[in-house]
């Protein structure tokens, strides 16, 4: 009499199924920050030399100069003993828009026939022409998201649907 059907989980050879993560930073590294003040920071470096401090207090110059990248790009710096620093990296979009969208949060699609638009997570007729004009430079259907950084410059992230 043959053994019924095992639907049990059929581990390979190592046991590890499935999709990877996706890598969340570019570069982590450690530097030595004495100025640095704090002991958790997330900043966003701007083009312009700028820095927006998103969480945390404290100078983080010291960290920026340490880090010899061409901004723009988002840090998550953590204090591991004395003036030691674990500093995690990850390169960003960012524009310009001449045209205040309103709001903080902007989600764009388009499926290549209609578009939708959030402001804040409310619908809204109003179009981001600038943001709509940067996707479709890249993609037929899209999905943009915008999120305020500091005045008019926004940090932008393009997908194609």
């Amino acid at each position: 009499m043959p053994l019924p059907h095992d639907p049990g989980p059929h581990w390979g050879e190592v046991g590890i199924h499935g999709l990877h993560r996706q890598r969340e930073w570019d570069a982590v590294v450690t530097v030595d920050a004495p100025a640095a003040v704090g002991a958790d920071v997330w900043f966003v470096a701007l083009r312009d030399g700028g820095v927006v401090l998103e969480q945390g207090a404290g100078e983080v110059a010291e960290l920026v100069r340490s880090l010899a990248r061409q901004p723009p790009y988002r840090v998550h710096a953590v204090r591991q003993e004395g003036s030691v620093w674990a500093v995690a990296v990850r390169r960003i979009e960012t524009v310009e828009l001449a045209r205040d969208p309103g709001g903080d949060f902007v989600e764009l699609a388009c499926d290549g026939l209609e578009r939708s638009v959030r402001i804040d997570g409310e619908p809204t007729l109003a179009g981001v022409p600038e943001l709509e004009r940067l996707a479709s430079e890249r993609h037929a259907a899209y999905v943009v998201t915008a999120a305020r950084l500091v005045g008019s410059t926004w940090e932008v992230s393009v997908t194609p649907l």
